[in-house]
């Protein structure tokens, strides 16, 4: 009988203490968040000297939202960060099943020359790419910046989608030939439907990226295209560092990122567990 009470006690405990460890680790996890959250109510005078009580206002919000050309920074870097995966995407895609499926010459090294670009700092290659977008006309253009931000993109979604496609069985085309689909056929209504887990998780990825991105546009842009990143620059680059303010231009940033993912969640774990490793 004693057995079985503390048997029972401990089938209670069991699930408390696990569900009160993952609220703590959420907590602990979304804690930035939070804090830039209430910083974002905080004038700055109580910014110093209150923590968690305090009188909210919303100054910061007018100061960054209302007569600003903030909302115009945040259209622009949805442009460009939006732009750049779906070149991502539409060239990532065929790349990635083409380096699955065919045997070539060096393709490892293909592959990895590829996946190399993503390790490299940004800041090695950031003066030849200005040099040749202001002889070419990209400077300061949507397109330029789409086109450089495939250094941060195509890598991830090309090693993730390639893993997708390795795991997928060449008997399924073929059966899909004997019955009499054409190889675009195959592609867009058997193989793609199969690899969407990982193409969402690694296109989210490398939105989030793109979004973030702070080195590129600050070179390779001027007065025409100014991404959120670097418009944030203004309320610490003036005669004092406003936190509030720049509290209230990142909250208003992360938001895209926050949608997307709870929108595409239940892709996003499977996505970069399952066959996202492989390569």
């Amino acid at each position: 009988m004693i057995e079985g009470k503390q048997k029972g006690i401990k089938g209670i405990l069991e699930p408390v203490l696990r569900n009160l460890g993952l609220t703590l680790f959420a907590m602990f996890a979304l804690f930035p968040l939070i804090w830039m959250v209430l910083c974002s109510f905080k004038s700055d005078a109580q910014m110093y000297n209150t923590v968690f009580v305090f009188d909210p206002t919303l100054d910061n919000y007018q100061a960054v939202l209302v007569g600003t050309d903030y909302f115009k920074a945040f259209f622009q870097n949805l442009v460009v960060a939006g732009g750049a995966v779906l070149v991502t995407i539409i060239a990532g895609v065929p790349c990635a099943y083409a380096l699955a499926r065919y045997n070539f010459r060096k393709k490892e090294d293909v592959a990895f020359q590829i996946l190399s670009f993503k390790f490299a700092p940004e800041i090695m290659v950031i003066l030849p790419v200005f040099l040749i977008f202001q002889k070419i006309g990209l400077y300061d253009t949507y397109l330029g910046l789409i086109w450089v931000y495939q250094l941060i993109t195509m890598p991830l979604v090309i090693w993730v989608v390639r893993g997708y496609f390795e795991d997928i069985s060449v008997e399924v085309e073929q059966a899909a030939q004997l019955d009499g689909y054409a190889w675009y056929e195959i592609f867009f209504k058997t193989l793609v439907p199969l690899i969407k887990p990982g193409l969402v998780s690694s296109a989210l990825l490398a939105f989030i990226f793109a979004w973030n991105s702070f080195t590129f546009p600050l070179i390779l842009s001027g007065f025409k295209i100014q991404t959120i990143t670097i418009t944030a620059l203004r309320y610490i680059a003036s005669d004092t560092v406003h936190y509030g303010q720049v509290a209230v231009a990142s909250t208003i940033a992360v938001l895209p990122e926050v949608i997307v993912a709870l929108f595409i969640q239940k892709h996003l774990v499977r996505g970069l567990s399952f066959g996202a490793v492989k390569g």
